[in-house]
């Protein structure tokens, strides 16, 4: 049984619904636009404080932003 877990994201949309650059969604999250753009591609995950600023970033809940897709291994 695999465990694979993909954490996937809305940033680039919700960027795009909102006309805002990586550079000015990093300068309101306080991290850099190469962060940014890493989380975006899914290359990096974010801490869950990242996770949290980017979501309030775009005035929404971190579930609108963030989703996790497969599964975690049975207890």
């Amino acid at each position: 049984m695999s465990t694979t877990v993909i954490l996937r994201n809305s940033i680039r949309r919700l960027r795009f619904d909102r006309s805002m650059t990586q550079e000015e969604l990093a300068l309101r999250t306080g991290v850099s636009r190469q962060t940014i753009m890493s989380i975006e591609r899914g290359d990096t995950n974010p801490s869950v404080l990242l996770a949290l600023k980017i979501a309030a970033a775009f005035g929404v809940q971190v579930t609108e932003v963030f989703d996790m897709d497969g599964r975690l291994a049975p207890v």
